[in-house]
């Protein structure tokens, strides 16, 4: 795969940052058609996509850097080498929470508008996981089998070697994951529930595909690795947050 896709002067599109543009992109104009659907104000939906990215990248970058922690400490100018570091579950959590705060601010009904974009969500990491194919990160362990992918010019992923096409794998799932959260949404009548099972869902599906991943730079905690450990506990609140709501009324809700 190559990320760098053209030029223009000294201005140089890149695969990576173009699919997660294309990724925030449909995610607002996903949310804004859904929130029709649903009831909800659509020029809502805008200040809550621009502010939960820019928490959710903020977020992922601070947890990306608590993972290489002790290169920080023995070089903190490592920071400055490291725009290209960030873990995914840093980015939902920032997002959520940002997103939190500025229903707290507007008073808006957080669960109804979280349940309204996490679908949105899902679809966004669908598109940036084919940013990672483009640029080679997030790649898979070295395998024999036909299903594989070589990479040639990456900056990431070892070159010149078959690698389980973790990327391709991820975006599927998150595509499908989109579809599925849409699907429960329009049956749903408890606001939260279709938040507990994005969180479930990925969790679930996240913890699978790591033992598949062979960017070990990730970091570990123990036999797992970071992303499995936080997945545990994510998963969990999700499978929590369910349970409370079930049985609960619209009315109630």
């Amino acid at each position: 795969m190559k990320n760098e896709l053209f030029s223009i002067g000294s201005f140089t599109v890149h695969g990576y940052g173009l699919m997660i543009a294309i990724g925030v992109i449909a995610a607002y104009l996903v949310g804004t058609r859904r929130a029709k659907r649903y009831d909800l104000d659509p020029e809502q939906v805008f200040d809550l996509v621009l502010f939960g990215v820019l928490g959710g990248f903020l977020c992922a970058k601070i947890l990306y850097l608590i993972t290489i922690l002790d290169q920080v400490i023995d070089d903190p100018s490592v920071i400055l080498d490291t725009a290209d570091g960030f873990v995914v579950y840093g980015g939902i959590i920032g997002g959520i929470f940002t997103g939190w705060v500025v229903c707290r601010i507007k008073k808006l009904h957080f669960l109804k508008y979280l349940d309204l974009l996490v679908p949105s969500i899902a679809l966004a990491q669908g598109f940036g996981r084919i940013g990672c194919l483009l640029a080679g990160c997030c790649y898979g362990k070295e395998t024999a089998s036909a299903l594989s992918i070589t990479f040639t010019d990456s900056s990431f992923a070892p070159n010149g070697v078959a690698l389980i096409p973790t990327q391709i794998y991820s975006s599927i799932l998150d595509f499908l994951h989109f579809g599925l959260l849409c699907f429960l949404a329009r049956r749903n009548k408890v606001p939260g529930r279709i938040s507990a099972f994005y969180l479930i869902f990925y969790s679930v599906g996240r913890f699978i595909l790591e033992f598949f991943r062979g960017d070990l730079i990730r970091g570990s905690v123990g036999a797992l690795s970071t992303s499995q450990f936080i997945a545990i506990f994510v998963g969990l609140f999700g499978a929590l947050m369910l349970w409370k709501l079930s049985g609960r009324k619209e009315e109630q809700a």
